[in-house]
Order: C-alpha cells, then structure tokens, then sequence
C-alpha cells in the first residue's frame, strides 16, 4: 500500500470516529431534549459538525471505497436515527430553538445517509436521497441557514440529474421519480425566493409546474402541498407590494403575484381531492387571487373581471357552508364590494353583493358599523344605499332581542338621513314609508325615544324644504310622521304633523288638501283649530272659520296670541263675522281676567265689535235678528262693565267710552223703531241701555252738560217702557207665569221712569219749554201704560194710587184719563169703585176745565150714573142725580152749539128714562124726597127731547097718580 493511499484510509477512520464521537456526546442530550421539550443551541453545533464530518467523509469515499463499504452501514444507520428524531421534535416541541435543532437534526441525518450511500446508487436510492436532500434543504431554508440550505439544495441538484438520467426501462417508478423531482423544484423555489433570487425561484417555478402530466402523477396531499407554497411566496410578494409606499409599486408586485398564485390555482384546479383541506385551499388561493387582481387592476383593468370572477366562485363556494358566517369569509364579501366599486359595476350587481354580506353577518355594533361606513362611498347612488338600509332591517328584524331596537335605531335614522338628500323626492318618501311599513308589518314596537328621535329628524327634513319653499315635498316628509309605527307618542305627535302638513298645502295654495289633512286631527287643540281656521278663510268658508274660532278657545292648549292673529287674519280677508266672531273670544278671554284695567280693555274690545255689527247690519242678509241679539249682547256687557267700573269710581277715566256709548245705544234704538222688523224687546234693552251708561255719565262728567243730555236720558228711559209695553202686547206663546214676570217689571219700570222724569223736571232748572211739555207727554204715556199692567196683574190698590196720581197731577190728563178708563171698561175683572174712580175723575175734569167734547162727556156720564145707580145707595143716588143735573146744565149750555157740540140725542133719551125709573123707583121705596128730584130731573130733560112737553104732561100726571096712590097705601096700612 502506498503511502498516499494509507493516509487517505487513516483521514477516513478519523473522520468516522469523530463523527462517533459526536454521537455519543449529544445522543444523551437529545434524548433529554426529547423528554423535556427544551433544546440547547449547542445541539445545533453539534449537528453541524456531524454534518460537515459526513459531508467530509462523503468527498473521500471514492478513494476508500473498502474502507467505507464497512461503514456504510453503520452511518446509514446513524443518519436514519437523527432524522427519524427530527419527526418527533417537529410534532412535539414548542421550544423557540426547535426550527433550528430539527434543521439541523434533517441536515445531519442526510449528511449520514448521504456518507452511507453506495458508490453508484440505483434509482430508488436517488429518489429516496433526492426527497430528503429537498426536505433538509427547505427545513434549513425556513430556519433561517440559507448557506447550509443552499449546499443541501446544491447537492439535491447532483442527485436530480443522476435521477434524470437513471434509466427505468419498465418505467416503474415514473410516479416515484416525478414526486422527488417536483419536491426539490419546490425546495428550490422556497430557498431562492427567500434569498431574494426571484429569478431562481421563477425558473423553478416553472420547471415545477411546466409538465401537467407530472403534476397528475402527484398525490393530493403532494399537489396541495406544492400549491400551498407557490400561494404563500405569491402571498409575500403581494404583501411586500402593499408596503410600496407608490401606487405602481404596488400594482406591479402584484401583477407578480397573480402569476404565482394562478400557478397555485391551476395546481388545486385539478385536483380530484374534495377534502376540506383541498376546498380551504383552493378557497385561500382565489382569495389571494381576488385580492392580487384587484390591487394589480391600476395596471391592467381587465384584472378588475378577473378579481370579480374569483371571487363570486369564491364566495359561491363559501355560501354552502356550514361555517359561512367566519370573520374571513365576510372579508371576501367585503372584498367584492371593493372590486365591484372600483370597476363600477351595475346598481344590481353590488346590491346583490351587499345582501349576500348582511345574510351572512352576526348582527352586532361592529358588523352593523361597517356596512353603514362602506355606504358612505355609495352616497351619490340614493337608490342602492336605500334598498341595502332596508334589506339591512328586514334582517335585524328576523329575530327580536334584546339589541334588536338599538340596531333597528342605528339603521333607520341614517335611512332617514339619507333619504332626505335624495334629489328624487318621490322615491325618498317611497323609501322612507317602505322602511317604517316593515317595522309595523313585523309588529315591532320602538321605543319613545326612537320614535321621538325619528319624528324629529322627519321634522327637520321638512322644515328644510319648508324653508327652501318647497311646500309640497315639506308636507310630505312631515306626513311620513303620522306613520302608525310611532304610535307610542300619539296622537299630540300625529297632530303636529298634520298641522306642519296643512300649513305647507296652505303656501302652495292647495286648499282642499290642506282642508283633508287638518281633518284628520282631533278638534280638542287650539293650535289645530287655528289651522282650520287659516284653511277655512282661504277658501272662502266663513262659517268653518267661525267654528273653528269657538273651538279653539274652548281648547285647554289655547293662547290668546292665536286669537289676536285670528282677529288681524279676519281683517285682512274682510270676513266681518269672523272678525266679529273673533273679537268676541277675544272679549271673553279678556273678561275672564278681573281688574279694572281689563275692563277698560273689554270696553274697548266692546266698542270695536258693536262698529262691526252695525257695519253688519248695514249689508243685507237672513241674520238681521242674529246681529240684533248680538248688539244687545255687547251693549248689555258695556252696562255691566261700566257699573263696575262706577262702584269703584274709576267711571271718569272712561268718560269718551261712556259717551259714544250711550249715544251709540241710544241711535241704535231709535233706528230700530223704524228698521228692525218683530225687535221690540231688544229696541227696548237698547234704550235701557242707553239710559243706565247716560246716567253714569252724567253722574261722572265733572262739567255741565247740555240740557239736551238730560231729554235724552228721559228720552232713553221712556222709549225703553214703551217697547217693553208692545212686547208684552204680543207677548205670542209665552207661559202665564213668564207674562206676569214680564209684567211686574215693566211696572217696575214704570214707576222708576216716572221718577227720573219728575227728577229731571224737578232739578234741571234749564229745561226748555218744549222739554216740559214733553216731559208731561211722557208722564201721560207712562201712567196709561201702567194702567194697563196694573189691571193685569190685579193690583187695584196702586191703580188707585195711579189714578189719584193723574187727578193730582199739574197737566190737565183729560185724555189719559180717558185712556185709563177705556183700559178699567174692558177690564171684567176691575172692581166697580176703581172704574168709578177713573169715570169721576174724567167727569171732574171736564166739568172744571171744560176740556172733554159733549158727546164724550154723555158717554161717561152714562157710565158714571149706570155705576152709581146700581149700587142703589142713598148717596150713590143723590151723586148719580147731582151728575144727571150737571148734564142738564151742559145739555142747556150747548142747546145752541154747531152740531158736532150738541148733546146726543140718545143720551138724553137715555137720562130721561133712567131719571124717570129711578124716581118711580123710590116714589115705590117711599123714598118721596128722592123721587120727587128724579121726578123734576125727567121733567127738566123733557125740553131736551123731541115731544117733550107731552112728556113732561105724562110724567107729571103718572107722578101724581103714584103719589095718590102712595098716601092711599100709606092711610091703609
């Protein structure tokens, strides 16, 4: 043996015995390691060493060949342990130097094998060394020792090209052969792009994948494997694009992405495997594919389809599983809204994308935020955000819990937000009824709050528009408020909106509509009422406005504002009994406040609304007996205030309110007597009106007044009696009891205007002639016309006291009392001594002054004698024969008198023949003095009569024989 070849043989020995001695120093320590999980960096020099050892050994087994077939076996051996113990580190350990020690333990075990393998392997030997050369090699790679993995790889690469070349003329191990031959492209692959040798690692890429009919000899696991790793160096690179702080650095790394990641598509495409492991794959792949095309469309916009067409094959994958709601998949949802945005595709097409994200999203604060972010960049498309708000509610409303309202609150209002910005007014209201429609078809109840919340922002919109004139679409949004879904704060919520919508068909001039929605509201608020009246006036319907007038002020919501608008709108639109009906609540409301300054408000409301019923008055039309009352009404309040105001001696202040008053009355009446057709009562409140506010005034004017002032309360006070008199004559159909009521008053009255007129005469010292005489005609007047309620009511006693009243009085009242006997003649029920007393009293009045015509006188005489004479007294008798005396001295005083003067003719004849039977009468009494008077009284009258002195010759002889014939009974008896 020559001494080069024994050196060689002796560096060989001590190459195999280090590499023992290695051995047995670690082998404790990895079975320690082993047991306890915990792995020493010394292990990894170790390994190291033996792994240089073994590839030393390996460069020097050619030159002893003899020396190493002895040993072969033995590294074999110890090669296969090591990487058997690298399988349980990798299952087991959790350590941190774990990825490196099971590296190394791989690199030491195919040192070993490597060191042990023959000469000239066969082919199954190659393709064993060839698969753990690329496993040792992408273990040393993914720990980090890419000069180790590169010497790994480099050796694989020898072994790859022995394997090529090995023959297999059976072809038995084609399958076999392409496995290992693909698993070190792949290894290869990894290493270089890890390195940062893209080149390298494209080449591989391509020497992997270039043969379809390799790939199909692959098993499944093998082809998902290689795929896996094609994805993740496509993934980094896509990763590595999104750092690039420019737009075209990252288009272009991902634009290399996408041939990686298509590589791996391909791969899982044809695959036969169905596995969940194949489909997670294959699922992670088109989402890496979707998201590459996507960032890579900057450079090539066909990417845009392309990243669309994964994706919905994607996630039409996903849709069928059981876990379809995962966090990842909805980022593929996601994601197609990106693709779909950024390509612009159809409305459709992205609404459909956006229901396939809610199906599938747990309802949360989270899930719900983001879909309403994302709308945000769809705010131009109205339609498209709409419908995916409402589609977002249906599925809220699915199933009701406990955050069921604040995810329903978080969905609508920005629904309502949105739709308010929509140019398209009718498709916003659609869109706002369908979303408030779904929440009353589903029976959901929201909350006052929300309610309130979204009333309010409906609230808002149309006050926008309201403010931008757009009436119409305003009275639509404040509609959508009356939806039945927010009926928890009805019906004062319904109302306002109703009101809001009314007040905006009322700028348009949209009446009858107005006049349908305010309808639709309960009548009980003032502020409603005040809208019927705004409609009513425009169009013209004055007795609407006057209802809705008296409504309102009934209304317990009611403002004394609304009545003062009222008031101005009535007088704008010229509607004088609005104006009127107006100011009449507003005298009421007024004179619900006590004090004084309040009723000289009232006064002047008053005086405003009586101008406005005489201007009333003065239009033709039906409701003159209306207006009437309505007059009497205020004057009466003005008295009523005014005495108020008196008793607290506050009348001086008001005298130019009292002044136009009374006299206002006063004209009123007096139009009245000659206008105001079945008016009597009211004419005579008028007057009486007129004479209390006259009174007051006089009583409180600190100078003289006119003399006139004073004939005119005579005036008032008078007149006001004498329509109460012809009210009570056609008193129609009033009860008895009501009559007598009446009745006593006006004698009341009566009496009281006697005494103003006896005040007036007594004290007003600058009467004119004319006011007395008139003051005396008002005296007459009164004294007959309270006769006249005297005898219907029975009280003889003061007709007496009348009667005596008018006898006493310093006017001769012959015709008065002509006019009380006339009213005492037709009396059935008057006592005979107050019928007496009146006939007297004419009788005394004509025989002293001479002032009754000879015709009355004969007729009152005869009434006078006919009474006396039939009460058939003494002295009744010797009266009666005293007033037959008194007409014989009238009848001898007017013998000569023109016709029209001269005593009636059958009034003498009836004198005569009562003054004959009344002494015939008492001759048969034995009443011989009496007898003989009448007997001279017949006598007398006969010169009067037609034949009276054959008259005067009978009577005398009848006397005479009846005197006879009394002395013969007289000595008889």
């Amino acid at each position: 043996m020559s001494a080069r070849k024994r050196k060689t043989s002796s560096n060989f020995k001590e190459l195999y015995e280090s590499i023992n001695g290695v051995l047995a120093r670690i082998k404790p320590k990895l079975i320690e390691s082993a047991q306890t999980s915990c792995y020493s960096p010394s292990l990894c020099e170790d390994l190291h060493q033996i792994a240089a050892l073994a590839q030393a050994l390996t460069n020097q087994r050619s030159r002893a060949n003899k020396d190493w077939i002895s040993l072969a076996d033995v590294l074999d051996r110890e090669g296969v342990y090591l990487w058997n113990l690298s399988a349980s580190i990798r299952e087991c350990s959790d350590d941190d130097n774990r990825p490196a020690v099971f590296a190394a333990l791989r690199l030491a075990g195919f040192r070993l094998i490597e060191a042990g393998l023959e000469q000239k392997p066969g082919i199954e030997t190659l393709i064993h060394v060839l698969q753990l050369a690329s496993k040792a090699g992408s273990s040393l790679s993914d720990a980090g020792s890419s000069d180790l993995a590169t010497s790994v790889l480099g050796s694989a690469a020898k072994y790859e090209e022995a394997l090529r070349n090995a023959q297999d003329p059976q072809h038995a191990h084609v399958q076999a052969r392409v496995r290992a031959t693909v698993m070190y492209y792949c290894s290869r692959m990894e290493a270089a792009f890890k390195e940062g040798n893209e080149g390298v690692a494209n080449f591989m890429l391509h020497k992997a994948t270039e043969n379809v009919e390799y790939l199909t000899l692959l098993l499944s696991r093998e082809r998902e494997l290689l795929a896996a790793k094609i994805l993740a160096i496509g993934k980094s690179l896509l990763k590595a694009g999104s750092h690039d702080v420019s737009n075209s650095g990252e288009a272009r790394r991902a634009i290399d992405s996408v041939k990686w990641i298509q590589k791996a598509f391909a791969i899982v495409d044809h695959s036969e495997s169905e596995n969940a492991g194949s489909s997670e794959l294959k699922r992670s792949i088109l989402r890496s594919l979707a998201r590459a095309y996507f960032l890579s469309s900057s450079d090539d916009p066909e990417n845009l389809v392309r990243a669309e067409a994964s994706l919905h094959e994607l996630i039409s994958s996903i849709d069928a599983s059981v876990d379809h709601t995962k966090a990842e998949f909805q980022q593929l949802r996601w994601m197609r809204i990106a693709v779909l945005r950024k390509r612009k595709a159809a409305q459709n097409v992205i609404i459909d994308a956006f229901r396939s994200i809610i199906d599938h999203m747990d309802l949360s604060d989270v899930s719900i935020s983001d879909i309403l972010q994302e709308l945000r960049t769809f705010g131009h498309d109205h339609a498209l955000v709409s419908t995916i708000h409402h589609h977002c509610l249906l599925k809220i409303l699915e199933v009701v819990d406990e955050s069921t309202q604040q995810n329903v609150d978080r969905i609508l209002l920005p629904l309502i937000l949105h739709c308010a910005k929509d140019q398209t007014h009718a498709k916003a209201m659609d869109d706002v009824r369908a979303a408030l429609t779904c929440l009353s078809d589903a029976n959901f109840e929201i909350t006052k709050i929300s309610a309130t919340a979204c009333v309010t922002l409906l609230w808002q919109c149309g006050d926008r528009h309201y403010r931008a004139r757009n009436w119409g679409e305003a009275a639509d949004w404040f509609l959508a408020g009356t939806h039945p879904v927010f009926s928890i704060i009805s019906p004062t919520s319904d109302s306002k909106c109703y009101r809001k919508a009314a007040l905006c068909h009322i700028q348009q001039k949209e009446y009858a509509k107005a006049s349908a929605v305010i309808r639709r509201c309960a009548h009980t608020e003032a502020a409603t009422c005040y809208v019927l009246l705004l409609v009513a006036v425009h169009q013209g319907l004055e007795d609407e406005a006057i209802d809705a007038i008296r409504s309102m002020v009934i209304a317990p919501d009611f403002d004394r504002k609304m009545l003062m608008l009222a008031t101005r709108l009535a007088n704008e639109s010229e509607m004088k009994a609005l104006l009127l009906s107006a100011l009449e609540a507003l005298l009421d409301v007024v004179k619900i406040r006590q004090g004084p300054a309040t009723d000289v408000e009232a006064l002047t409301l008053i005086r405003c609304i009586i101008r406005l019923v005489l201007k009333l008055l003065a239009e033709p039309g039906p409701n003159r007996m209306t207006l009437i009352a309505v007059l009497v009404k205020h004057f009466l309040t003005a008295t009523t205030l005014v005495a108020r105001l008196d008793a607290k001696h506050i009348a001086p202040t008001i005298l130019k309110d009292l002044s136009w008053l009374w006299r206002t009355a006063y004209n009123c009446a007096v139009q009245g007597c000659t206008e105001w057709a079945n008016s009597e009562e009211s004419v005579s409140q008028l007057f009486d009106t007129a004479n209390q506010l006259l009174k007051v005034y006089l009583k409180s004017t600190l100078t003289d007044v006119d003399p006139e002032v004073h004939m005119f309360l005579l005036n008032a006070s008078f007149a006001g009696v004498m329509g109460k008199v012809f009210s009570i004559r056609d008193g129609g159909s009033k009860a008895h009891s009501e009559q007598m009521e009446r009745m006593q008053i006006l004698s009341d009255n009566i009496t009281a205007c006697k005494k103003e007129i006896s005040e007036v005469v007594n004290n007003v010292k600058s009467l004119q002639s004319d006011d007395f005489v008139r003051s005396s005609q008002f005296l007459r007047m009164l004294w007959i016309f309270e006769t006249e309620m005297l005898c219907h009511l029975g009280e003889w006693d003061k007709l007496r006291n009348t009667i005596e009243e008018v006898v006493k009085s310093d006017t001769v009242a012959l015709n008065t009392l002509e006019a009380i006997a006339d009213t005492l003649w037709i009396e059935e029920s008057c006592p005979v001594e107050v019928l007496f007393m009146a006939l007297e009293a004419i009788l005394h009045a004509a025989l002293d002054h001479d002032l009754l015509s000879v015709e009355k006188f004969s007729r009152w005489l005869r009434a006078t004698c006919t009474i006396l004479l039939s009460k058939n007294t003494s002295a009744d008798r010797l009266r009666a024969i005293g007033y037959v005396e008194q007409a014989i001295t009238v009848m001898g005083e007017h013998s000569a008198e023109t016709e029209n003067q001269i005593y009636p003719m059958d009034e003498r004849h009836w004198l005569l023949g009562t003054s004959y039977n009344a002494g015939v009468e008492c001759l048969h009494s034995s009443l011989l003095d009496e007898a003989k008077r009448w007997f001279e009284v017949s006598t007398t009258i006969c010169r009067f009569v037609l034949g009276g002195a054959k008259r005067a010759e009978k009577i005398s002889e009848t006397y005479s024989r009846l005197l006879t014939r009394c002395a013969t009974d007289s000595r008889t008896s």
